[in-house]
């Protein structure tokens, strides 16, 4: 096997919402907005409901969205995977992500499994959305060597 970079995404949450649940479990609610470039270019646009298991601790996300390409196709996005609690200020970001698309240019994408490494980077004024980067890679199936 081995990885082929297909785009980088980048985005911030406009807008979120938490609850606190018993045993110091959260779930958040953000939506997002961006752009990706790579082999896919477009508008980049989604909801993450993560959970987190305490303040302190790794998220949980749970992303759905949707990009708009440059050349009007629609792809859909599921993102699952660790929203790690450090280091501090540039979080890391690990997961896998599927897409759907009906569009001739991206079908080959629905039967692609992708993995994905990000940053949550703080912004200097604690009271700004932090900006966001994940680079997505296909992951390529190659014959196993016996």
């Amino acid at each position: 096997m081995r990885l082929e970079p297909l785009y980088r995404i980048r985005f911030t949450y406009p807008e979120s919402w938490a609850v606190s649940l018993e045993g110091g479990w959260e779930q958040h609610l953000y939506l997002a907005e961006g752009r990706c470039e790579g082999s896919v270019v477009g508008r980049f646009r989604g909801a993450n409901f993560p959970y987190r298991r305490t303040s302190e601790g790794p998220f949980c996300p749970d992303f759905r969205a949707v990009i708009v390409t440059d050349d009007e196709a629609t792809i859909m996005v599921d993102l699952q995977g660790y929203g790690r609690a450090y280091p501090a200020g540039r979080r890391q970001i690990v997961g896998s992500v599927r897409h759907t698309s009906d569009s001739d240019a991206y079908r080959r994408l629905n039967d692609v499994v992708c993995v994905c490494v990000g940053e949550v980077r703080a912004q200097d004024d604690p009271a700004d959305s932090p900006k966001l980067v994940v680079d997505v890679a296909e992951l390529v199936w190659e014959p196993i060597a016996d």
